[in-house]
């Protein structure tokens, strides 16, 4: 691929986490599709991982990020000026829960939003234990990397926080271990690093049964569920399942960085004291992000949900090849499983030199991610998945 404009720059000063960075400089990005400084045009299908929901440069959300950053910008966030865009959009995400009234803890990412549902658990309950799942991903600071459920990613940077028991998921059995010692179980309604997983409705609905006789509170991570990445507007919705906790990154901001903990208001009071400020954050729920965030919230609208059912067949009536294991989905979060990474990493790359850009799975990196802004449309479904299968076509192993 071609370096130009800051590509070298980017390698001297920019850190990087791989040995081989895409080194794709983007210039802009539209709707579903990126430039390079020539002007080729690149179809996005991961949305940034899932955050991108409504696209790039939507000009419902520029036009809030505008407005909000001519008002103010950073004064201070957490929780003692009152901020009219943190409070609307807290009022809106609080209005999809249901069981009490709900409140918002706004954060900086999906992986904050973890660290602070934890400290939360155990300041609740005053117990110390948390289960979570092998497989599970959920950031990568400390505290979600020690919940994180592959150890091979955990060995380098031990020890980590203890007290952690990882559990087979979607295994209604092991749900047994689950006590009176745990304060929280921590669970992706659908495993997104795993390759796109997702938990049979009877299983979670098992384990809400069960935290609830034990005391112990139920963390749903929505990171890359939330927001109408599977059909519905949160993934809890589909499986008629109310955690205590949820957490929400990704989309959530609307393109801008913002996660956040939502929970019944009695619980989310326990910051309040012993200590006070409990817990802080300097940016959490910045203002311009909480702006951008709910001007992306409103534009999901029922006949879009009903859309990303739509497109998520016709993903799956396109993607039929031999050399193709299996397709799995949830919504518009696929996996396309291939018999190998390296049949894998040949696709990626020929797509890329196509236009196309795609990616794999850090627990499954024989998998293919598909997971685009949800206003793509159908003619780039089709261009993208011709182009997939004209690429297998051609792969001899």
């Amino acid at each position: 691929m071609n370096r130009t404009g800051y590509s070298s720059l980017f390698l001297d000063y920019v850190a990087q986490t791989s040995d081989a960075p895409m080194m794709l400089e983007v210039v802009k990005a539209q709707g579903c599709t990126m430039y390079d400084p020539q002007g080729k045009p690149y179809l996005d299908l991961i949305a940034g991982i899932s955050v991108s929901n409504m696209g790039h440069s939507h000009p419902a959300i520029v036009e809030a990020v505008k407005q909000q950053a001519e008002q103010y910008m950073h004064v201070m966030v957490y929780g003692e000026f009152v901020e009219s865009p943190q409070v609307k959009y807290a009022e809106w995400i609080s209005k999809h829960f249901h069981g009490g009234q709900h409140a918002v803890f706004f954060v900086n990412s999906g992986s904050e939003a973890i660290e602070t549902a934890l400290k939360l658990a155990k300041r609740v309950t005053g117990r110390s234990s948390i289960i979570s799942f092998e497989n599970a991903y959920h950031g990568a600071t400390h505290g979600a990397l020690s919940i994180g459920g592959d150890e091979e990613r955990k060995n380098a940077f031990r020890p980590l926080v203890p007290g952690n028991i990882s559990l087979p998921f979607n295994n209604t059995e092991a749900l047994s271990l689950i006590d009176e010692n745990v304060a929280a179980v921590v669970i992706e309604p659908v495993q997104g690093e795993a390759g796109v997983i997702p938990a049979d409705k009877t299983y979670l609905q098992t384990l809400r049964k069960i935290c609830t006789e034990k005391g112990v509170l139920l963390v749903f991570d929505e990171c890359q569920s939330g927001f109408g990445r599977t059909g519905a507007m949160f993934a809890s919705q589909y499986y008629d399942v109310q955690p205590d906790i949820t957490t929400l990154g990704k989309a959530l901001g609307g393109g801008m960085p913002l996660g956040a903990v939502v929970a019944p208001k009695h619980l989310l009071d326990s910051f309040q004291s012993s200590p006070v400020l409990g817990h802080i954050t300097t940016f959490g729920g910045h203002p311009v992000c909480c702006a951008a965030g709910l001007a992306a919230a409103q534009l999901i609208s029922p006949e879009l949900l009903q859309g990303v059912k739509q497109k998520e067949q016709l993903f799956l009536d396109l993607l039929k090849h031999e050399s193709i294991v299996e397709v799995r989905t949830a919504g518009l979060l696929i996996a396309v499983e291939f018999k190998d990474a390296t049949t894998n990493f040949e696709v990626i790359k020929q797509m890329i030199e196509r236009g196309i850009i795609t990616d794999w799975f850090l627990y499954a990196d024989h998998s293919l991610r598909i997971a685009p802004p949800l206003i793509i449309s159908e003619e780039e479904i089709k261009f993208a998945c011709l182009s997939l299968i004209e690429i297998l076509d051609k792969i001899k192993y």
